[in-house]
């Protein structure tokens, strides 16, 4: 397979640079912060654990809750597994060589190479600018499913422009699914972390029966090192596939992750609602950066996740910027060359607690004789 370019940037700075101005997950728990949220039960049931070999679905208790957090999902439509695992287990088991697969575009590297890997045609559908804010074209989507489609991917909070379709654009994506009967896989991973709530869009577990919900605590939950995600549908058929094929990657989940992550979704309101407090103040941080900063950043509003996307007047390339103020100033900002995405693009990260200092790192360098 290709380089995952995000993966490979990130593993070459992530743990070298002091500003990390490009993360796409909320700050992290720490594990006695986790645990002090726990009942008396649960803290007895993860002190006492055996390390043994798991169910490979996951742990029914963890399923069930996982389940309670969809309108209508039950525990036997939820599947645990690393939220990356879900992508390229559900891409392998379900799509077949010489399909065309639609996928938003940018997105997530994954979401299209894993079903190009496997002989798929990938038709990038375009996130674009207009009238001030990041726009999708439904007509589009409709004009280039064929009887050769095999599957739409969507990803809405999207990572990295942080666009929403509303609703009524989100319906029409479901009734061109359901009309062509494909499956609609959705990339949740954002969700619960929009900007306005009333901008929520309905899981697609809950929506369409051939969709797939993609999730996890990695972003909304904090919890990235617990490695814990799922993916949840009805379509029973699709199920059985994807659960065979995880025979041939993890098998079974980790057990002392599985009870972490029970504990964390139990609990899942005070945590979301921490971030998306943390998230509503290091916006308001970032519009007045970018407004200061109008003739070098054309900077459009995220409507959800961690992310935002702003693009680069200056005329030197943005790889180049990006690399020297991480050489020079040891703040790491993702150039949108790893989405392969034209325009002078770069991805700001709005979730971790250190935002403000990173902020003001990036001011003092714009204010200095290398700005």
């Amino acid at each position: 397979m290709k380089p995952f370019k995000i993966e490979r940037y990130f593993a070459k700075y992530e743990f070298s640079a002091k500003y990390l101005l490009s993360c796409s997950d909320c700050e992290s728990l720490t594990l006695p912060e986790l645990l002090a949220l726990a009942s008396p039960q649960d803290r007895d049931r993860f002190e006492s654990l055996h390390l043994g070999y798991t169910e490979s679905p996951g742990l029914p208790d963890l399923r069930e809750a996982i389940a309670g957090r969809y309108e209508t999902a039950s525990g036997d439509d939820v599947l645990i597994m690393t939220p990356e695992e879900g992508i390229y287990v559900t891409m392998r088991a379900l799509l077949q060589p010489g399909q065309d697969v639609i996928c938003v575009y940018p997105a997530y590297q994954s979401l299209y190479e894993v079903a190009a890997d496997k002989g798929c045609r990938i038709i990038q559908w375009p996130i674009y600018k207009d009238g001030g804010r990041w726009q999708i074209d439904i007509d589009f989507l409709r004009d280039h499913v064929s009887a050769n489609t095999g599957m739409i991917i969507i990803n809405f909070p999207h990572n990295p422009t942080g666009f929403m379709p509303d609703h009524s654009q989100f319906q029409a994506i479901i009734d061109i699914a359901r009309e062509n009967n494909l499956y609609l896989f959705s990339d949740e991973m954002y969700r619960l972390l929009e900007h306005n709530p009333d901008g929520r869009l309905p899981a697609m577990v809950d929506s369409y029966e051939k969709g797939i919900s993609l999730s996890g605590l990695s972003k909304a939950y904090s919890l990235p090192g617990l490695r814990i995600g799922w993916v949840a549908l009805k379509d029973s058929e699709a199920r059985r596939c994807i659960l065979g094929y995880k025979d041939y990657t993890t098998i079974c989940n980790n057990a002392a992750g599985e009870i972490l992550a029970l504990i964390a979704i139990k609990n899942a309101d005070k945590l979301v609602q921490d971030n998306r407090n943390l998230l509503a103040e290091n916006l308001r941080l970032a519009e007045a950066f970018f407004q200061r900063y109008a003739n070098i950043f054309e900077w459009l509003p995220p409507l959800g996740s961690p992310v935002t996307f702003p693009r680069l007047l200056l005329e030197t390339s943005v790889d180049d910027w990006c690399r020297h103020i991480v050489e020079s100033q040891s703040i790491m900002v993702l150039p949108g060359s790893v989405y392969d995405f034209p325009g002078q693009h770069f991805r700001i990260g709005l979730g971790r607690r250190n935002f403000p200092e990173s902020l003001a790192q990036l001011d003092s360098y714009l204010q200095g004789p290398g700005g």
